[in-house]
């Protein structure tokens, strides 16, 4: 076979990787978050690893491989390409696999069991688009006790951190034992610590007017009754979770004490909790014409950017 051959057969593949790319984003249109590539640094952020571990060199399933430290901008959610800048060098990569040319290995983090690209974005979409199955690739391993599939979404991810973060909060204050509440959710991950913070703060407080320390158990005790459920029922009473959609009761108490704090850094000890939730939700919430417009202006931005 001839290399003008090969040329063309590798520019054959970039366009039909191209055109696959282009389909996965028209079907992702409502949702296009889930057609992006998973960033290292995000998922990293989310599961919070302890150490690295030097795994060397490990044949590596390519479906495994779902995200990148650097490139996630270039390539969707199955490593096709986004970009016509792409084409030369993925070509070039296409032509050295049609022409049986061994190349490199790649560079791999893995986290959660899944795999993310340091170094070969290029010859991972070639892979992909080739239905290449195994991979050599030098592995760093970042220790996780969460377990990701392949496949999952940036949403299901969360949702799964936030999962593994409850149980651990729940496990380790018996916090369920002691209050009889087992329904405590967040819609993002790194709420629970923020809820442990809260405790021990109550906690340190309640301290400075006693002469024996209280216990932790009384301490989430003192914190559930006195804090967290007033401020909950506030927000039922207000309505308050309407004006913030996708949204959970805890979410929204975490953010109304930041929102309480700074108020009473500013005016002083005696701004009321009640004040402090309507101001709140007078300054950050969206009723039904506040979101329309929202919709409107996001279009708006959008159209002008792409023309």
């Amino acid at each position: 076979m001839g290399a003008d051959i090969y040329t063309q057969r590798s520019e054959e593949d970039f366009f039909k990787a191209r055109n696959k790319a282009l389909f996965n984003d028209l079907q992702h249109f409502l949702v296009p978050d889930e057609s992006k590539l998973l960033s290292f640094a995000e998922i990293k952020q989310m599961l919070k690893p302890q150490n690295e571990v030097y795994k060397g060199m490990e044949a590596v399933p390519v479906k495994d491989i779902v995200g990148s430290e650097g490139r996630y901008h270039d390539f969707d959610n199955h490593f096709f390409p986004g970009n016509m800048h792409l084409k030369s060098r993925w070509t070039s990569i296409d032509k050295a696999h049609l022409q049986n040319v061994i190349l490199p290995p790649i560079v791999l983090y893995e986290i959660g069991g899944l795999y993310f690209v340091r170094d070969g974005n290029h010859r991972v979409s070639v892979a992909k688009a080739q239905g290449v199955e195994m991979i050599d690739a030098e592995v760093v391993s970042l220790q996780s006790e969460i377990k990701l599939k392949s496949g999952m979404s940036i949403r299901q991810i969360q949702k799964a951190v936030i999962h593994y973060e409850k149980r651990v909060f729940y496990n380790e204050t018996a916090f369920g034992d002691i209050t009889d509440c087992w329904n405590i959710d967040f819609s993002t991950p790194g709420q629970y610590d923020v809820l442990y913070q809260h405790i021990q703060i109550h906690k340190y407080f309640i301290n400075q007017t006693r002469s024996e320390e209280i216990s932790t158990e009384d301490a989430i005790l003192s914190w559930y009754h006195t804090l967290y459920i007033p401020i909950i029922n506030i927000i039922k009473r207000r309505h308050i979770l309407r004006k913030f959609r996708h949204r959970t009761p805890a979410d929204l108490y975490v953010w109304i004490v930041k929102y309480w704090d700074e108020l009473k850094k500013k005016f002083g000890d005696s701004v009321s909790m009640d004040s402090a939730a309507s101001e709140f939700t007078d300054k950050f919430g969206e009723g039904p014409i506040k979101r329309l417009w929202r919709k409107i202006v996001s279009k708006g931005l959008t159209k002008r950017k792409k023309s």
